[in-house]
């Protein structure tokens, strides 16, 4: 008997899912905030590499934002 074999499954369930809505909201409130913060590292990361790694910085940040844009559960997309 492992240690997660103690769980119900279905109140993990419940948990993600309030997680899950929680962080939706969350995101949904602080979109712009978050997706700022994210251009602000990559201005940040550019400038340290010298531009080196500028287009792998570019489509980082890109697959950041579509994550936090499917997150939100909405399809507002985020700046």
């Amino acid at each position: 008997m492992g240690f997660f074999d103690k769980f119900d499954k279905a109140k993990i369930d419940k948990v993600r899912a309030q997680a899950q809505d929680k962080l939706a909201d969350a995101v949904d409130k602080h979109g712009d905030k978050i997706a700022g913060g994210l251009d602000k590292a990559a201005a940040a990361a550019d400038k340290r590499t010298g531009g080196k790694h500028h287009d792998k910085i570019t489509q980082g940040v890109a697959k950041a934002k579509d994550g936090l844009d499917r997150l939100d559960k909405k399809n507002d997309d985020l700046p």
